[in-house]
């Protein structure tokens, strides 16, 4: 039987659909009356009780897990409102927890990811919006960089910066969110950390990086998801297609391109596992350049399927060596690339990447081919500017 619901005319929100995700600890056993009861519950808590809701089960992952689709819309045309998401989804998967004897959320994470939704500056109270997306993002999803981060929030129309300076005689480090358009133009003020909390601030961040790198090596992260993405890239015809094919798969891809239209930099974003990785950190076939010339090339395609055939008889050991260090890639670079891209070849102290390079792990904060790039293009400009008079 098919149920449809029409939107009322009169509605204005440019977000009427939302997507919740609920994930119980893997030694959860729930059936599936448990798990349609839960996702009704926690619908009903955090004020979505009385819409109409799609749920459907995942088994791709570690753990069972659901996907709740409902509506935002009223019968009347008003929206629901989301300020209070945050604190309505911590709330309820507490109680949920206890009544179904469920594990607690480990690290304080709740074992729902909360209705993300596209930050609309002109909704108002921008600062809240801002809040409730990024204590979500930060503390649910695994990433190594700020770059990251950057990348997934993108999604929801959030930037996030590094501040440096002094005060009182001593270095401090900060972090900095605004609002974006769809286009990634900021919108309004921007926000520092701390009138945000401490668990999005920089210290919160550097730990989220050292704990996402040992948590995406021990379970293999960077492996499983290349072994998912390189089909899809096989199968696609253009990057909108490339990127239809990934979100019907639970996944995004974020591109990063340069005045003329080349990618220079991809990052993944699998909201299953809520893991954020660098295309160059899982194998070369995904890495910017190669992307770049599969999708922009005449024989990109050809030549990329090959590589990946090549790239399969390699034993998942020598894979998660090469791919998680953001190091070699893919041959027949453009003249403006280097012999070698190891990352100690590069200095990353000067990256004016917008905090690209904040903080210091054994992996790059950036891409080195990215950053080889970024220095070529701005040796051009200066040289097209020609001397000052």
């Amino acid at each position: 039987m098919f149920c449809f619901y029409i939107i009322p005319d009169r509605c204005r929100t440019e977000n009427p659909v939302v997507h919740i995700s609920l994930n119980p600890h893997p030694d959860d056993r729930l059936t599936d009356t448990d798990m349609e009861n839960i996702a009704r519950e926690y619908k009903e808590k955090i004020g979505f009780g009385g819409q109409p809701y799609m749920v459907y089960k995942h088994e791709d992952i570690d753990r069972h897990h659901m996907h709740i689709v409902t509506i935002r819309v009223k019968e009347d045309g008003k929206a629901i409102s989301s300020s209070s998401n945050f604190y309505q989804s911590k709330r309820a998967t507490r109680e949920l927890e206890k009544k179904y004897n469920l594990h607690t959320a480990e690290r304080g994470q709740a074992i729902s990811e909360i209705p993300l939704r596209k930050v609309n500056a002109s909704e108002g109270d921008v600062k809240k919006q801002i809040a409730n997306t990024v204590k979500a993002v930060v503390r649910g999803y695994h990433y190594q960089t700020l770059g990251e981060l950057r990348a997934v929030l993108s999604l929801y129309n959030i930037d996030v910066e590094e501040t440096r300076g002094m005060a009182r005689n001593r270095e401090y480090h900060g972090l900095v969110y605004s609002a974006t358009d769809d286009n990634g133009n900021k919108v309004g003020n921007p926000f520092k950390a701390s009138k945000i909390g401490p668990s999005v601030g920089y210290e919160a961040v550097q730990k989220r990086f050292a704990w996402s790198k040992k948590h995406i090596a021990d379970k293999g992260i960077a492996v499983s998801l290349k072994e998912k993405i390189l089909p899809i890239l096989a199968a696609s015809s253009n990057v909108e297609n490339f990127k239809g094919r990934l979100q019907a798969q639970g996944m995004d891809v974020v591109f990063r391109y340069t005045d003329t239209g080349r990618i220079y930099g991809a990052t993944f974003i699998d909201h299953d596992s809520r893991s954020v990785l660098n295309g160059s950190r899982m194998c070369k076939e995904l890495s910017a350049n190669a992307l770049e010339q599969f999708f922009n090339s005449p024989h990109g395609q050809e030549q990329t399927q090959q590589g990946q055939t090549t790239d399969q008889r390699q034993s998942t050991q020598e894979v998660a060596g090469h791919g998680t260090g953001g190091g070699q890639q893919s041959s027949g670079y453009d003249h403006w690339q280097s012999q070698s891209t190891r990352s100690s070849d590069y200095d990353h102290s000067h990256s004016d990447f917008d905090g690209f390079g904040l903080f210091t792990t054994d992996n790059p904060a950036v891409d080195p081919a990215e950053e080889e790039f970024r220095r070529w293009m701005q040796r051009k400009k200066k040289k097209r500017r020609g001397p000052k008079l």
